[in-house]
């Protein structure tokens, strides 16, 4: 483990307060355990280990069962996940690797399984996710400190 490199909520408060407004309003009109599985699944990817802890522990506050938790990583091989979900999880791994871009097979399935709000809102949370992911990655925040 290494030493937290800034304090980002001190050295630029009103940025991470608009960070957090859009978060907030992200998840409005989203089922909360879908929320917790898409930001744990874009926190695996993208290593952070401070947003694993943090949405782990919410997921399990939410009711989240442990072992659909523990399969997440590798949900493409376990049943435990249901269609929409399983379109939630794709989004978000073609968004948060976006090089690879996002097919119009994996958006498609998502707007079978989510009308045009609930998809902006999905995608703004997997947005939200990700700059999340960027800010405690690249300034080190120390995991299991809220």
């Amino acid at each position: 483990m290494t030493a937290q490199r800034m304090n980002f909520f001190a050295a630029a408060p009103t940025i991470f307060k608009a960070v957090l407004a859009l978060d907030t309003a992200a998840k409005q009109g989203l089922d909360p355990a879908l929320v917790e599985l898409v930001q744990i699944r874009a926190s695996q990817i993208n290593r952070c280990a401070y947003c694993l802890e943090y949405h782990t522990t919410d997921a399990r506050k939410a009711g989240e069962d442990e072992q659909r938790i523990h399969q997440l990583s590798a949900w493409e091989e376990s049943l435990l996940y249901s269609a929409a979900e399983r379109a939630a999880l794709a989004l978000t791994e073609a968004v948060t690797l976006l090089p690879g871009g996002v097919s119009d097979e994996i958006f498609d399935e998502a707007a079978r399984h989510f009308d045009e709000e609930q998809l902006a809102h999905l995608l703004a949370v997997i947005f939200t996710v990700n700059t999340w992911n960027r800010m405690n990655v690249t300034t080190r925040k120390t995991p299991g400190t809220r």
